[in-house]
């Protein structure tokens, strides 16, 4: 379980973006994470990724401080980026499979499981492209696609839907509730108040402050 308590976020010495959060990621729940562009939704979730230190509170899994990113991957804190964080010069399906091999599957493990995720995600067809090659849309498929073949035990999604249709981002949701009913705490930022009221919990950031809205 990821907890924070009393945390404030900042980068450098401007001032904190995120002030006194604290918040529980519960197994079995899909958390939207709301708020306006630049309200703070990708610190908030770089922090529960090890990627930030709060300069102030905490930051636990399981009772324990979280260190950094490494210790983040250690505990099953899997991201997926904003920014997709694929590698543009590899396939689809190798992205998929250095990730896999790095997680201690076997290669033909990783080949199979890549296979089957990337027809779970509608993109079979793209397997063999180079991701520099792919859409937008097809791009954050296939980071989607990385990060639930690694089965985190917590699934942080950051924006992973602003370039889909409707038909691929309801089904993106419909896969992040299965990874919540499989056991995994999910948050999922997202600026969609549809889909967010699709999830079982909100938060809400506004001035560098977290407001409730669903628990």
């Amino acid at each position: 379980m990821l907890s924070m308590h009393g945390a404030s976020v900042g980068y450098g010495n401007a001032p904190a973006v995120l002030r006194e959060i604290s918040l529980t990621v519960r197994p079995g729940r899909v958390l939207a994470l709301t708020g306006s562009s630049g309200a703070g939704k990708t610190t908030l979730i770089n922090a529960m990724a090890g990627l930030l230190r709060p300069r102030d509170g905490t930051v636990t899994v399981d009772g324990q401080p979280l260190r950094d990113r490494d210790h983040a991957v250690e505990q099953r804190i899997v991201l997926i980026p904003q920014d997709n964080g694929l590698a543009p010069i590899l396939t689809a399906a190798e992205n998929l499979q250095v990730a896999l091999v790095a997680d201690g599957v076997t290669p033909p493990g990783a080949r199979r499981q890549t296979a089957a995720m990337l027809d779970l995600l509608g993109l079979a067809g793209q397997a063999d492209q180079l991701v520099e090659e792919l859409s937008g849309g097809q791009q954050q498929r296939t980071a989607v696609a990385r990060g639930l073949a690694l089965r985190g035990s917590v699934l942080l999604a950051d924006e992973v839907t602003s370039e889909l249709d409707a038909g691929n981002r309801q089904r993106v949701l419909e896969l992040l509730h299965g990874e919540a009913r499989r056991g995994a705490a999910v948050v999922f930022a997202t600026h969609d108040p549809e889909v967010a009221a699709a999830c079982e919990a909100e938060l809400h950031l506004v001035e560098g402050r977290a407001e409730i809205i669903r628990d």
